[in-house]
């Protein structure tokens, strides 16, 4: 026994040794950012990989490349001031390999990172990875103005467009989603490994994504820290660059970000419409905490290419300041797919341009209402406590569809103040305890076509003048109760073909049925 515990951790020395470093800019990288090292970078990882894995080490500097293809045991190590300066050349991104873009697995061009069945992948490092993404923001701003100009179509297709066109024959998408896909050529993530193991991308610093920028798809064990994101919001604007987007991806830990970007900050996705069910994969049990997220449309989102479900979600300790949206979740019929298990603690909101919260199911509103099934998308089982927000245009509302309300939220310990208040249309179960929401127009709880709606020890410090605290409007059952206003108001509540329940309250009211 004794000696097969010595031959293990002899074992163990041998494998450490193999494990070795490769300095990038003694193996004749360029780091004055001028010569292409993309072959060598590719080689260096195929050597490293060959003898059971390694480091790539970059010291100060800049490097430019192209599409880097990591396998598995590799790392990519930036020190301080190393930057990794990525081409802006499109064809430097061929061949075309496959990927998850906004919820389609299709065959395009490469992420600028990738990787495919590999394990134990690692960026770390102080240094920045820069994906040099203007031209491929032109690029989408002239296409897009193109098609609309052309009645929706392309007037013709160049070389890469034929290319995806020739690679994608048995694609199949929804009508909702082929006016996206007329582009026929599509900007790369900047990171995505697919089909992953045990993924770490810590403490680099990576700006000007052409796409989304840290999107692992269909991945477990997947560590982000320390992670700081820019992708410009404007001047020029950055479009479609979300911050960090895994989809389908389960056991993902993402703490202690700075983003700041050109759209959704944080996103949890699991694939669009017939072919995300295909796949069948939720995103599940995801912790975000301790981030601060800036500029972006919204802190952090699910959906809308949900197909597949998002399950078991954990929020906690982040600051959204100056984003559209705070938390924001959104599908459409035709998505199906259940977000469920989802909890939100301990968050600080300031500067919301839009909502603080969104739960809407009917992002396409121009879809009608149809039968239950594999297509219709389901929010149910959501908390959300210890919430404070000011400066925000709206807290929030609430949308679900005939056929399958919003079901099963709670708020809890929440003080927020906005221009508008909190808007709830079809849902069911929807609790309020110890909230106080002040709006400077409108009654701040309005709740239309709902059911069994609580709502216990709820106030508003700012009443307006001849506006009721809360307006119901055909809702079910509706139960008031421990209710103290403390600022006089002519009336707590309105209902309007409602049924509505008072319990130990204390106010002054002259609200009708």
């Amino acid at each position: 026994m004794k000696r097969i515990f010595i031959g293990v951790i002899g074992l163990g020395m041998a494998l450490s040794v193999c494990a070795r470093t490769f300095n990038m800019k003694e193996l004749g990288a360029d780091s004055k950012g001028k010569v292409l090292c993309t072959s060598l970078i590719n080689r260096t990882i195929e050597k490293a990989a060959n003898e059971g894995g390694g480091t790539l080490y970059f010291p100060a500097g800049t490097y430019l490349t192209a599409a880097i293809h990591m396998k598995s045991n590799i790392t990519l190590n930036l020190e301080s001031g190393a930057v990794l300066r990525f081409s802006d050349r499109f064809e430097d991104y061929l061949p075309f390999v496959r990927i998850r873009w906004e919820g389609t697995v299709m065959n395009t061009l490469s992420p600028l990172i990738y990787a495919k069945h590999a394990d134990n992948l690692a960026i770390t490092g102080r240094g920045t990875l820069d994906g040099n993404g203007y031209k491929w923001w032109n690029w989408e701003r002239e296409t897009r103005e193109l098609i609309k100009a052309n009645g929706g179509k392309l007037p013709s297709l160049n070389k890469l467009q034929q290319m995806w066109v020739d690679a994608n024959k048995d694609l199949e998408i929804s009508e909702y989603y082929k006016p996206s896909l007329e582009r026929r050529m599509f900007r790369p993530p900047f990171i995505q490994f697919y089909e992953c193991t045990n993924v770490l991308i810590e403490n680099v610093k990576i700006v000007n994504s052409p796409f989304w920028t840290i999107n692992p798809a269909f991945c477990d064990d997947v560590v982000v820290h320390g992670v700081t994101i820019h992708n410009p919001s404007e001047n020029p604007k950055g479009p479609n660059t979300d911050g960090i987007n895994p989809t389908s991806c389960r056991n993902v830990r993402i703490s202690d970000c700075f983003i700041s970007v050109g759209d959704d900050c944080i996103t949890i996705k699991s694939g669009r419409d017939a072919d995300g069910r295909k796949y069948g994969k939720p995103c599940e049990n995801i912790a975000i905490t301790n981030c601060i997220m800036l500029s972006g449309h919204g802190g952090v989102v699910i959906g809308s290419e949900m197909s597949g479900g998002v399950k078991r979600v954990a929020i906690s300790n982040c600051i959204f300041d100056g984003t559209d949206a705070g938390i924001r979740l959104k599908s459409s019929r035709g998505r199906g797919g259940v977000v469920e298990e989802l909890r939100v603690d301990n968050i600080i909101m300031k500067n919301i341009r839009r909502n603080a919260f969104i739960f809407d199911l009917f992002y396409d509103r121009a879809s009608k209402v149809e039968p239950v099934s594999e297509r219709t998308p389901v929010f149910r089982n959501i908390r959300i406590s210890n919430v404070t927000g000011s400066d925000i245009k709206q807290i929030g509302y609430v949308k679900g569809i005939e056929e399958m309300p919003v079901n099963g939220l709670s708020f809890s310990n929440i003080n927020m103040e906005a221009e508008v208040g909190f808007i709830i249309d079809t849902a069911t179960d929807i609790r309020f305890d110890n909230v106080d929401f002040s709006s400077k127009t409108g009654a701040p709880w309005q709740f239309s076509k709902c059911d069994n709606i609580v709502l216990n020890n709820v106030r508003t410090k700012q009443p307006v003048s001849k506006q009721p605290v809360i307006t119901f409007d055909k809702v079910a059952n509706a139960f008031i109760d421990n209710c103290y206003q403390m600022a006089p108001v002519e009336r707590f509540y309105d209902s309007l073909n409602s049924r509505v329940m008072e319990g130990a309250n204390c106010w002054k009211n002259t609200g009708t049925d």
